[in-house]
């Protein structure tokens, strides 16, 4: 007597064929699952591009697998017996195939896979393969120790994989980390490469029509879609960012201009989150890169260092420590998200030019959201909730496994410093050092307390003057507070006072 079939489900971000429940299924007996559902698309209000690359992306790999031979139920947004959750469309799926049995990976949202564990349905799971570092081996490195780095996770995970090491287990050039190297502002003579686009097809044009029917209240471009969906694009993609963009990356990784969205960056975060690339080829590509002479060293160690350092590192972090990570705010944010947020509408440069860049590509690159909009969300005690939000729906690449930790833990701080050493707070003086945003600026990033100086100046010192019982004692932020005590009193209060007419603005919902 044959087996009842099984069902495999797999979610808009598990689009990769190295996922282990495909070893467990048979594509003569078995189906897979992929599912659009309202529940996800609306859980907060995602760009536009955001909804078009999933469900682009999505078709495309249905397609992909029925031509490899898999059975595949497609669930489309806008079936009239869709039930608008995964958890129900599992439920269905099983139901009306006779199936004794799902299988799933582990999810990238503890809330979804809260919710479909809860749902009493007979699941099985499988581990998410696609990372270097299991939940479970994260745990037993976490196990024991009082503070958790990075760059310790780092180097072990260089020994275990053995990339730009040595023979004698030692690393190349000496060094775990160039990161010092890999701070200097775009030259004028550094000319980034043109992006690479995509054009869309018959099914991306489909999808695009539907998203600009269902969320077109949404914040965010909507025409002009033109990014990777398939595993072709964004393989080529990568291989445009090898040989374009690679051997700057280094260099200018932490730079910021005006009209540049994307400089020398990969541009393939969103492609790797949802399956399209393998992280353990990207790392192989790169070190092959560096050991035929193609790219210098700080280039390919700080490009790893993001992906086999810092990405495992907060999906480490996240699956330890959720769900009650979600709910630390240890600096007490209680200011709501200012208005411009969602349209750019303010009178300072760099927060216009990163939010703006944002709204049209659903894109920023790693600095713009620490040091400019998370900066200032910092500076301005934005809620956390509010701004792990708006991260989670502005950026294409924005998933939470990987968005909360880096918001909440590393530009809020709101962990108390679990994540990160120090809260990464600075001033204007960093943004014109790492940009040319403040010539294009109303604001003069050479004052302070005056109606025309830099709103980040004074926001830094207040910062650091309301947290200074709690922040003071952190070796990091020793010289700021040395510099701060150094002030004659009438420029603190000053700078207080100018700090307190700025948070009042925003409180009363004015531009800044």
């Amino acid at each position: 007597m044959s087996r009842a079939p099984r069902v495999g489900m797999l979610l808009g971000d598990q689009l990769s064929w190295h996922l282990p429940l495909f070893a467990q299924l048979d594509p003569a007996h078995d189906c897979l699952l992929l599912a659009e559902v309202q529940e996800e698309a609306s859980h907060v209000p995602h760009h536009p591009y955001k909804l078009i690359m999933l469900f682009s992306a999505m078709r495309h790999f249905a397609q992909a697998l029925r031509e490899r031979g898999w059975r595949v139920r497609y669930v489309h947004l806008d079936d009239p017996q869709n039930t608008g959750s995964l958890a129900g469309e599992l439920a269905r799926a099983l139901r009306e195939e006779g199936a004794g049995q799902a299988h799933l990976c582990e999810t990238g949202d503890w809330r979804v896979e809260q919710s479909l564990r809860e749902a009493g349905l007979p699941l099985h799971w499988h581990a998410d393969t696609r990372f270097f570092c299991s939940r479970e081996q994260f745990a037993a490195w976490a196990a024991g120790k009082r503070q958790l780095r990075m760059e310790f996770f780092y180097r072990q995970m260089r020994r275990e994989q053995g990339l730009l090491m040595n023979g004698d287990g030692t690393p190349v050039g000496g060094a775990w980390n160039f990161d010092k190297d890999n701070r200097k502002p775009l030259g004028r003579h550094s000319k980034p490469p043109l992006p690479l686009y995509f054009s869309a097809d018959a099914i991306t044009l489909a999808v695009q029509a539907l998203v600009e029917q269902r969320f077109a209240a949404h914040y965010g471009r909507l025409q002009g879609f033109a990014h990777a969906v398939t595993h072709a694009q964004a393989e080529q993609l990568w291989q445009y960012f090898l040989d374009n963009g690679l051997a700057a990356f280094g260099d200018y990784q932490d730079a910021m201009a005006s009209d540049e969205p994307f400089l020398f960056h990969a541009r393939i975060s969103a492609a790797l989150n949802i399956g399209l690339l393998d992280v353990r080829q990207l790392c192989r590509d790169v070190e092959a890169a560096y050991w035929q002479g193609r790219v210098p060293l700080n280039a390919a160690e700080g490009f790893i260092r993001q992906l086999l350092g810092w990405r495992e590192y907060v999906r480490g972090i996240y699956w330890l420590l959720m769900p009650e990570y979600a709910q630390r705010n240890a600096l007490g944010n209680q200011r709501a998200l200012p208005a411009f947020y969602w349209t750019g509408q303010t009178q300072m440069n760099c927060m216009r030019q990163t939010i703006g860049q944002t709204l049209e590509h659903a894109y920023a690159h790693h600095i713009q959201r620490l040091m400019i909009t998370g900066n200032f969300a910092l500076l301005a005690g934005i809620q956390p909730q509010q701004l792990c939000d708006w991260y989670l729906a502005v950026y294409m690449d924005a998933f939470d496994w990987v968005e909360l930790p880096n918001t909440l833990g590393m530009v809020l701080h709101a962990d108390g410093g679990y994540l990160g050493s120090k809260p990464y707070c600075a001033s204007g003086q960093y943004i014109k050092r790492m940009s040319d945003y403040c010539s294009g600026c109303r604001y003069q990033v050479s004052r302070s307390t005056d109606e025309q100086a830099c709103p980040f100046n004074a926001l830094y010192w207040h910062f650091l003057m309301r947290h200074q019982a709690q922040l003071s004692v952190n070796p990091r932020l020793a010289m700021p507070y040395r510099n701060l005590a150094r002030m004659a009193e009438g420029q603190r209060e000053a700078l207080w006072a100018r700090g307190e007419q700025l948070l009042a603005r925003l409180d009363r919902g004015e531009m800044l």
